[in-house]
């Protein structure tokens, strides 16, 4: 242990916040989260982990709603996360009652991102330990996604990955995702990602959620694959896996 690592707003003779790294490596510890763009939409997997199959879980587990264009993938310490939607929710309906109008999304991310950041200026608070992506739409920039960690950092991307095995995941999307990508391609990318980060044989709609965030009658929604077409979904990919055994 490092005298240096007591407090979030003292900095190491390396120029390290100790807090900061610890947050993210408990984050490193948890079920992983991502989200890829396509012109169509924005496909988002979180992998599952419940702890008992007693748990009475209603909707996802790790997906949220914002407001009615944006949602949000968490990663890391479920209070803390609950805790952040609550105000991310609240600072999109405040917008909405002032300006009459929609959260910009990096209006919003920033907004997330501003009180992440103040966890680490102030002794006596410990940093949210909780990664965030953020997806939705916006009329006059499309689809948008937003990644912010516990240092109060955040970034616009085409596709990225939070949790555990992020690193994994962000490598293979920057070698395989595309601007042409459609919903079958990128779903047989994203489970690309999951078998290879998850290092398994068996693809199930036990192990993840898979969602789709696209527009509606003009209007963005969030579709939830269920288990009957994600359980065909990863058939068909391990089908074609064995016949195109080059292309993984």
């Amino acid at each position: 242990m490092s005298r240096y690592d007591s407090r979030t707003t003292i900095f190491s003779p390396e120029g390290r916040l100790y807090q900061i790294e610890y947050a993210m490596e408990a984050i490193n510890q948890v079920g992983m989260g991502f989200g890829i763009t396509t012109p169509e939409g924005v496909l988002l997997v979180s992998e599952k982990r419940l702890q008992s199959k007693l748990l009475d879980l209603e909707g996802s587990e790790k997906l949220y709603k914002i407001d009615g264009h944006v949602y949000c993938i968490v990663a890391g310490i479920t209070a803390d996360a609950n805790t952040l939607v609550n105000e991310a929710r609240l600072h999109a309906q405040q917008f909405r009652f002032k300006y009459s109008t929609p959260v910009p999304m990096e209006n919003l991310v920033q907004h997330i991102a501003d009180i992440k950041q103040s966890y680490t200026q102030f002794g006596g608070l410990r940093p949210y330990g909780v990664s965030m992506i953020f997806a939705g739409y916006e009329e006059s920039l499309g689809w948008r996604l937003y990644q912010s960690d516990p240092s109060g950092n955040y970034g616009g991307w085409k596709a990225v990955a939070i949790g555990q095995n992020a690193s994994t995941t962000n490598s293979i999307f920057r070698t395989d995702w595309t601007e042409d990508l459609d919903w079958e391609k990128a779903t047989t990318l994203a489970l690309k990602v999951v078998q290879k980060s998850l290092d398994t044989a068996s693809l199930s709609p036990a192990k993840i959620e898979l969602a789709m965030l696209k527009l509606v009658d003009g209007e963005p929604k969030l579709e939830l694959v269920g288990d009957e077409a994600l359980g065909e979904a990863c058939e068909a990919y391990k089908v074609a896996a064995k016949e195109n055994p080059d292309k993984e």
